[in-house]
């Protein structure tokens, strides 16, 4: 599987490395592969948790995810969006930012002979607004599911009391409105201090736009109601699938402007952050669906989030302060790598049962169907309020793989 599911990954970096060869020599071969071990560095927990969102869509929407998405993750947000931010804060036509991009001045310097802020200055200076909207909207992530109260917990002793206090409403807002004011008021430049305002509003508006509306048409779809069992289709999927390019953005932010300390070159930023960066990230989204790694390993999804609110604590600080993008990858990493390893003594501390002939009893294949029978008594009722004793599926509705997951029933 891992060969598989890589395969296109290892050869687009090899394919980029070849152009990056072709553009810039040996030395712009280098700044590629840096620029796409930092993209995975920073986008590792992006990857968890973008596959705990894909593994609840169709087959049909996850296709979406990784060709489309995939094109918006390289071109738009690697390649187009810093020039769109860079045109509108000089107020310049796209055209004449590429043009300024690809033509920085001599030595890296800040600034042209005849005073003119180059591409990188430009851009760094739009660093507060863009960092308050990404770390706003992360840090709702984050609050949000740590707020929430759930059977599995990682970090016991902080996560079930920060569940208990979610449950007053609001109080992900009131927390969010609260460092966003401070991150105004203290960390961002005075100067800056109205624009990181108006743009964490923005982030929080954002997330509970994309968040709420993915909410209401996934409780709307027919027959299914709000159980996490039904894959998303549909509006619902489709909302699913803006979400989960507005957190691939917000996760994007650090790296564009982190690649500046590597290469200020918009082809290579291209190249090592888009087109190797961002396909090994999917590649890893993708092993993470089909391997079940989430249910296996039951607390990366909490490190993931961890990591998530660690970097938007990193984005919201950077409106005011530079922070080593090497700090930040390593971070992230660290957190997921800690979760990682308590999954692992959890499982062989906690074995899972196996399965007796009994209960096996009850679950059969047969042919193109399979069959779940209740008439022990085990089997009541499957989200709809109704006794049943016994369930059958189609073949095609099986998951292409030999290990079935029951988790729905």
């Amino acid at each position: 599987m891992f060969v598989r599911v890589f395969a296109l990954s290892f050869l687009v970096a090899a394919a980029s490395l070849v152009v990056a060869l072709l553009y810039g020599g040996p030395e712009a071969v280098v700044l590629v592969a840096a620029l796409g071990v930092l993209e995975v560095s920073l986008s590792f927990d992006n990857a968890v948790v973008n596959a705990s969102v894909l593994q609840r869509m169709s087959a049909f929407w996850q296709r979406i995810f990784l060709t489309v998405g995939m094109v918006i993750a390289v071109f738009g947000m690697r390649l187009v969006f810093p020039l769109v931010v860079v045109a509108i804060g000089a107020h310049l036509d796209p055209i004449e930012a590429l043009r300024l991009a690809m033509n920085p001045p001599a030595g890296g310097a800040p600034f042209f002979p005849d005073g003119r802020p180059s591409y990188e200055t430009l851009l760094n200076d739009a660093n507060p607004k863009i960092a308050a909207f990404g770390g706003m909207f992360l840090l709702l992530l984050f609050l949000n599911y740590i707020c929430t109260q759930r059977e599995v917990t990682w970090l016991s002793w902080l996560e079930r009391p920060l569940a208990r206090i979610g449950r007053f409403s609001m109080f992900t807002v009131v927390i969010a409105l609260i460092a966003l004011v401070l991150t105004a008021g203290v960390l961002a430049p005075n100067n800056k201090a109205d624009v990181v305002m108006v743009s964490g509003a923005l982030g929080m508006a954002t997330y509970f736009l994309v968040d709420g509306l993915g909410a209401h048409f996934e409780n709307e779809q027919p027959g299914q109601g709000p159980s996490r069992a039904a894959l998303l289709t549909g509006r619902a999927a489709f909302f699913g699938f803006i979400y989960l390019e507005v957190l691939d953005a917000s996760f994007s932010f650090d790296g564009v402007i982190g690649a500046f300390a590597i290469s200020a070159d918009p082809i290579v930023i291209a190249l090592g952050l888009g087109l190797i960066g961002a396909m090994f990230v999917r590649s890893i989204t993708v092993y993470l669906v089909r391997r079940g790694t989430l249910a296996e390993y039951i607390y990366l999804e909490h490190g993931a989030h961890w990591a998530i609110g660690a970097l938007a604590a990193i984005l919201l600080v950077s409106t005011g302060h530079h922070l080593n993008e090497v700090v930040t990858g390593l971070l992230g990493v660290g957190i997921i790598a800690a979760a990682y390893l308590s999954s692992i003594v959890h499982n062989r501390r906690h074995p899972a049962p196996a399965a007796t002939e009994t209960e096996l009893e009850h679950l059969s294949l047969g042919g193109d169907e399979l069959t779940l029978r209740g008439d022990t008594g085990q089997l009541s009722s499957l989200d709809a309020g109704f006794p049943i004793d016994r369930v059958t599926l189609p073949g095609d509705a099986l998951p292409p793989r030999d290990k079935l997951n029951t988790e729905a029933f």
